[in-house]
């Protein structure tokens, strides 16, 4: 099994990005209702190609990290915070999540953060997990803070030093 190949995103990825969003979608990870036709472009003013690190295996893009900041002031510029991940169904349990929170740690801290922070709904087991494993640490939960699906799932805050 070959390693994940991690790069910044380019533009030409948009489309490839916005059907994997698409496809990975569920409600054990996404806070907003399934995409229908026409779909929104993947990048936006907010966020382009250079705010996203995208996960290769085999030459074909199997996953995205999204890393922003958390506020726009000035005050807490020290901080960024991951504001999407996903990896496709048939590259899960292949290092991919796990490659690309390595990597985008290492871009907050090539850009100056001191911290890094997330957000992940309380029943995302797999998910916690794996921020747990590479050093984030619950810092807050805000509960029954969604309703997906009929059900009310808690808010986790998460985040690490870097």
């Amino acid at each position: 099994m070959s390693e994940p190949y991690i790069r910044t995103a380019l533009p030409g990825d948009e489309e490839a990005l916005g059907r994997l969003d698409r496809a990975v979608w569920s409600y054990q990870h996404a806070v907003r209702p399934r995409e229908e036709p026409p779909y929104e472009p993947f990048f936006n003013d907010r966020f382009g190609p250079r705010d996203h690190l995208v996960a290769e295996l085999g030459g074909r893009l199997v996953g995205y990290v999204r890393l922003g900041f958390p506020t726009p002031l000035a005050s807490n510029s020290h901080v960024r915070q991951i504001q999407g991940l996903a990896v496709a169904d048939e590259a899960r349990g292949k290092g991919v999540g796990r490659a690309l929170i390595r990597a985008v740690v290492e871009e907050a801290r090539r850009q100056g953060a001191r911290r890094i922070t997330l957000r992940v709904l309380g029943h995302n087991t797999p998910a916690r997990r794996l921020y747990e494993s590479e050093g984030f640490v619950v810092e807050g939960i805000q509960p029954d803070e969604f309703r997906l699906g009929g059900v009310y799932v808690d808010d986790v805050l998460m985040g690490r030093r870097i």
